[in-house]
């Protein structure tokens, strides 16, 4: 599945797919939010949570950049 396809699902059928086929690869905290990152062969996807709340608030699918180096363990730089 490319992630075009992955996209016109439905929110339900994205979740579904994604805890089912997708290959879990790593969190990040950030204050009350909590990020989880998928590998779906051709594309990531990202999965946000609130913490306080306890529910999931967010999916979004992308190929790369500034959402994917949230998960890298460089540096920031200026």
């Amino acid at each position: 599945m490319g992630i075009y396809d992955f996209n016109i699902l439905s929110e339900h059928d994205r979740y579904d797919i994604l805890f089912t086929k997708g290959q879990f690869v790593d969190t990040v905290s950030e204050g009350h939010l909590r990020y989880a990152l998928y590998s779906m062969s051709y594309f990531w996807v990202e999965v946000q949570y609130h913490a306080l709340e306890n529910k999931v608030i967010g999916i979004s699918s992308f190929v790369a950049g500034k959402t994917l180096d949230r998960y890298s363990n460089v540096p920031k730089t200026i």
